[in-house]
């Protein structure tokens, strides 16, 4: 791939499409029905549902599909079957399913066909150890004596998402004499699941993992993908890896005990999908936002299907996040500023992803590219999921400018953010923007 230019934009709002300033242009398969299309130019792309078009036509790896698919006015619909939805990430010889279903943790079937060699090691926290560590070790095991299962179970909490705790994944697994055929399970949330994404690209230069994330925000965000890592004292997710996964179990039975708190911190990953590519999905989450407060279960099912179909989609496209996918971080440079700057674990990851993207969302309005009514649909979907809309008073705007200086999407000293650009589910990935506005921004939402 040619390296992208300070800016390209992302403008699926009436046909899926996307523009960006790729100069490749490949064909790209999605689903059984759809094409996606890239028309080319040495300064952008165009992605749509009607097919690829362009002068280059050597094939590139990007289907998706799914099965069991719903239509919008089918997702509270329940259905009897007990067999997964599957959506696929295509990434070649690296590609996997992401199953998505209730009672999957019932079926081991599901996740023994994905266990490489004899020897497993579990990977969990406190607070989910106590429902689901056994649960999980049942399904790998039964009817498979030839499997043996570790655990190392970590405190809970992004605080603990740091080189020290990580060590004790390494210990355990080092102890344990694993070798290079054994497989890593990340049972848990979003700290977990990148915690042992990163432990097991490390160990031994790269062991088999599997993914069974058992919060929203990582059902439908951090457990798809390939992003791992660490945090550091200076920044988020600064150390780390893309490595992806051999699977992605999501039972979304495992909602039923999550906190009322955590539930709405994930829908902040969900609104996003609809903001910057996806206007129906944003619509249908207006409409039934009470629903999946509710945690009604088909409501919810479908939200996460949608979700990782559009996460797929994205990271099918751009793996390494060289410049379609860093638009999936609407609202994470401010909101990543402010769980450094408040203190890891103080807010949760979506509740900072929720004001960052209020920030962008007002920046964006500052600049003249949206209007007035997609800001307060924003402000009114966050109050309908009991989402902040405001940064801790305690930070400043030198705060945000300084932790922002150290952002991963900095380049060449320039900080390039996500913004919206044009009607619902329109973004642009930019470093030319009117430092002015930024600035106005950072002031409106800081005392100081």
């Amino acid at each position: 791939m040619a390296s992208l230019s300070n800016s390209f934009c992302v403008s699926p709002s009436c046909d899926r499409g996307v523009k960006c300033s790729f100069s490749k242009l490949r064909r790209i398969p999605i689903g059984d029905r759809n094409l996606v299309s890239l028309r080319s130019s040495p300064v952008r792309i165009e992605l749509n549902r009607n097919g690829f078009s362009g002068l280059n036509p050597r094939p590139m790896r990007g289907k998706i599909w799914a099965t069991a698919a719903q239509t919008m006015d089918q997702s509270s619909t329940k259905t009897a079957s007990s067999a997964p939805t599957i959506v696929e990430v295509d990434l070649g010889d690296r590609s996997y399913p992401i199953y998505i279903g209730s009672g999957l943790l019932d079926q081991p079937e599901i996740l023994q066909r994905h266990v490489h060699g004899k020897r497993v090691l579990i990977v969990t926290n406190d607070t989910v150890a106590p429902l689901y560590l056994d649960k999980v070790t049942e399904a790998l095991t039964v009817g498979n004596p030839n499997v043996s299962v570790e655990s190392v179970v970590l405190p809970d909490g992004e605080k603990y998402k740091d080189m020290d705790t990580l060590m004790k994944v390494f210990d355990k697994a080092i102890e344990s004499r694993l070798d290079r055929r054994c497989t890593f399970v990340a049972l848990g949330g979003g700290v977990i699941g990148d915690m042992c994404g990163y432990a097991a690209a490390s160990f031994l230069r790269g062991v088999n993992f599997i993914q069974i994330p058992t919060t929203v925000m990582a059902q439908v965000d951090s457990s798809v993908g390939g992003k791992t890592g660490i945090n550091h004292r200076l920044g988020k997710n600064l150390i780390g890896a893309f490595y992806q996964p051999q699977c992605v179990v999501v039972d979304t039975d495992t909602l039923n005990t999550l906190p009322d708190r955590e539930l709405a911190s994930g829908f902040a990953e969900v609104i996003k999908y609809g903001l910057i590519r996806d206007a129906e999905f944003f619509e249908w989450q207006e409409k039934n936002m009470p629903s999946l407060m509710a945690r009604d279960p088909a409501t919810l099912a479908y939200a996460i299907k949608r979700s990782c179909e559009n996460k797929a989609e994205v990271v099918s496209l751009d793996e390494k996040e060289s410049g379609l996918r860093a638009t999936l971080n609407l609202g994470h440079t401010f909101g990543h500023a402010i769980e450094t700057g408040f203190g890891y674990g103080q807010w949760l990851h979506g509740e900072a992803v929720a004001v960052g993207t209020v920030m962008a969302v007002d920046m964006s309005y500052r600049l003249g590219w949206i209007d007035d009514t997609i800001v307060n649909r924003v402000h009114a979907i966050l109050e309908q999921a009991k989402l902040p809309t405001a940064p801790p008073e305690t930070m400043t705007v030198e705060m945000f400018k300084s932790i922002m200086a150290v952002d991963k999407k900095v380049a060449d000293g320039l900080l390039r953010l996500i913004l919206l650009k044009g009607p619902l589910g329109n973004c642009i990935f930019t470093g030319d923007y009117d430092r002015k506005a930024l600035d106005e921004t950072l002031h409106s939402f800081c005392k100081s």
